[in-house]
C-alpha cells in the first residue's frame, strides 16, 4: 500500500483487506485468543443486524419497487425475527426526476411503515442514484415522513460537498462510506461533515486494523459506524469482531441467505440469530473454512 508506485484502488484494496483479515485469525489462533480481544476488548456482548428484502435475496433486494412488494418482502423479514430492514427503493434517476416517481416512492413509504409498525427500522439505500442534491433532497422529502433510521448514499460518494449539504439539512441522518477507501478518504468526508453516520466496509478499506483507525476518527467526531457487509460469510465474522470492540458502532448489516450455500462454506463461531450476532469466544475469527465446498458451486452472474 505504501511503495507501489500507483496507489490501489478498490479491488487492490480489497485483496489487501482479504490478506490482512486472514492474519488477524492466524495470529488469534496462535495466541488462543478471538480476534476482538486483540483490537482492544469487547464494548458489548453483542451486535444489533438488519438484513435486506428477502434475507437477502437478490431479486428482492434490487426488484422490490413497488409498495406491494415492498410490504410484502418487510412483513417477512420482521417476521422472521429482525426489527431492522433496509431497501433499496429509490428509482434510477438523472437531475431531476417525475413528479410521479417522487410521490410513488412516498407512498410506498408511507404503506410499509404502516404496515411493520413504529418499533421496526426502516433504512433506504439510495446507491448514489440521484445526481444532483436538489433531487435527493426532494426524495429525503418523500421517505422522511417513514421516519428512517437512516438513508444511505443519496448522491454518489464523490459529491463531498453535494452529502455535507444533505447532512448539514438535519431531516434525517445520512449514512456513506461503502465506497470510501482507506481512513484518508473518510478523513477528508469528516472534515467536510458529509454524513452523520459513516459505513466503512472492511473487505474493501485495508482490513481490520484500518477499520479500527477509521472508526476512531469518526468517533473523534462524534459520528457512529453502521459497518457496509453485504458479503459472505468471513466477512460477517471478520464485522462481528470489529464491532464488539469498536465503542461507536451502531447496526451492522448482513447478508444471510444471499446465495443458497451461504452456510456451507464456513462453521460460524456463534449461532446466528435474526437481529443479533453473539460474541464469539474461540480463538482467530473462530472459522473454519470448507475449501471443497468454496469450490463446489459454480460462478453465476448476480443480477
Amino acid at each position: 500500500t505504501r511503495h507501489g508506485f500507483w496507489r490501489l484502488g478498490v479491488v487492490g484494496m480489497s485483496a489487501v483487506s482479504g490478506i490482512e483479515i486472514a492474519l488477524w485469525d492466524i495470529l488469534g489462533k496462535s495466541l488462543g485468543v478471538p480476534v476482538w480481544r486483540l483490537l482492544g476488548g469487547k464494548c458489548r456482548d453483542y451486535l444489533r443486524t438488519y438484513t435486506h428484502l428477502g434475507m437477502g435475496e437478490m431479486t428482492s433486494v434490487y426488484e422490490s419497487l413497488d409498495s406491494a412488494a415492498l410490504v410484502e418482502c418487510a412483513s417477512r423479514v420482521v417476521e422472521v425475527g429482525y426489527d431492522a430492514v433496509k431497501l433499496v427503493c429509490i428509482p434510477y434517476s438523472h437531475y431531476v426526476a417525475p413528479r410521479r416517481a417522487v410521490d410513488s416512492v412516498a407512498e410506498a413509504l408511507e404503506r410499509l411503515r404502516r404496515a411493520v409498525g413504529p418499533d421496526v427500522d426502516i433504512m433506504i439505500d439510495f446507491h448514489g442514484r440521484p445526481a444532483s442534491v436538489m433531487l435527493a433532497r426532494d426524495y429525503i422529502r418523500a421517505v422522511t415522513p417513514a421516519r428512517p433510521l437512516f438513508v444511505e448514499e443519496p448522491l454518489p460518494p464523490e459529491q463531498l460537498d453535494g452529502l455535507a449539504a444533505l447532512t448539514a439539512d438535519g431531516a434525517v441522518p445520512i449514512a456513506a462510506g461503502e465506497r470510501w477507501i482507506g481512513r484518508r478518504e473518510f478523513a477528508e468526508a469528516l472534515q467536510r461533515r458529509a454524513c452523520h453516520i459513516a459505513q466503512p466496509d472492511i473487505c474493501h478499506v485495508g482490513g481490520l486494523h484500518e477499520a479500527k483507525k477509521i472508526a476512531a476518527l469518526c468517533e473523534t467526531a462524534g459520528i457512529g459506524i453502521a459497518p457496509h457487509n453485504p458479503l459472505g460469510p468471513i466477512a460477517g465474522v471478520a464485522a462481528l469482531h470489529l464491532g464488539i470492540a469498536t465503542p461507536n458502532f451502531i447496526i451492522q448489516e448482513e447478508m444471510s441467505g444471499a446465495v443458497p450455500w451461504y452456510d456451507d462454506v464456513v462453521e460460524w463461531p456463534i449461532q446466528r440469530r435474526p437481529g443479533r450476532w453473539d460474541l464469539p469466544g474461540r480463538p482467530g475469527l473462530g472459522i473454519e473454512v470448507n475449501e471443497a465446498e468454496i469450490a463446489r458451486p459454480p460462478f453465476e452472474q448476480e443480477i
